[in-house]
């Protein structure tokens, strides 16, 4: 089995090994990979973080043996807390990373990918944190756009969002909002949920198809268009704009 690290800011992961093939994620700077299957210019990877797969250009990664993959695996605990900002390696060459970039053997406003050594003087997290911390990290993604698949300040989909926001945090969750709603503890009403807990909202046939982040005082912020902050209550999301409800409270859940 071959290994690979990404060291783009994003790389589309596509459905299928064709271009025109639905972006289902993305490939976020430093995450790593198991590559599974490959044909022609493309690889199909099992992301090391959520187990998602889906098939990127070969070009687009770099592939590792897995002597240095282990070695990365246990050394990237440090994780970009800039919105966007530029590294640069030996030769000053700049780079864009964004929120929520790996920074693997991170030490002393540096860190490296194989041979390339890069300087990083933003700010790192690195541990788990609490979930007022969660809800500040929320707020800094307002505004996105939403984006099919995407997980990066340029365009990001509901589940990529508080995926995102919890994993710079220290905590891992799934892809996908019906992924998401496995993990935690049920909460059988809003008042005992807190800032930082999820709620999860359905279709007509019963399917979990969104997610977002709880806020105080009955507030919710998800994405809908882009990072939105909108009213919760028991039916589910009242759009403060268009004055309706735009979708179906199905379950929420403490997932910490």
């Amino acid at each position: 089995m071959s290994f690979g690290i990404c060291n783009l800011n994003s790389v589309a992961i596509r459905k299928e090994p064709n271009s025109k093939s639905e972006m289902v994620s993305e490939l976020l700077f430093g995450e790593t990979f198991h590559i599974i299957d490959y044909e022609n210019k493309w690889f199909k990877i099992v992301l090391d973080y959520d187990l998602y797969e889906g098939w990127v250009l070969k070009n687009q990664i770099i592939e590792i043996n897995e002597n240095i993959y282990q070695e990365i695996i246990n050394n990237n605990d440090h994780i970009s807390n800039e919105l966007v900002t530029f590294i640069t390696d030996k030769s000053n060459r700049l780079q864009t990373i964004t929120l929520g970039a790996t920074l693997p053997f991170f030490k002393n406003n540096q860190f490296k990918i194989l041979e390339s050594n890069y300087d990083f003087d933003g700010k790192t997290k690195s541990k788990e944190l609490s979930k007022n911390d969660i809800v500040n990290t929320s707020h800094i993604y307002l505004n996105t756009p939403f984006l099919w698949g995407g997980k990066t300040p340029f365009g990001i989909d509901c589940s990529g969002f508080t995926q995102m926001v919890y994993k710079i945090n220290g905590r891992a969750l799934f892809r996908d909002a019906h992924q998401q709603a496995s993990q935690g503890e049920v909460l059988s009403f809003i008042e005992e949920s807190e800032p930082g807990d999820l709620a999860f909202f359905d279709n007509e046939d019963g399917e979990i198809v969104h997610v977002g982040i709880i806020l105080a005082d009955n507030y919710i912020i998800h994405c809908d268009g882009k990072i939105r902050i909108d009213r919760l209550d028991q039916s589910g999301i009242y759009n403060v704009d268009t004055k309706r409800h735009t979708h179906q409270l199905r379950v929420m859940k403490q997932v910490f």
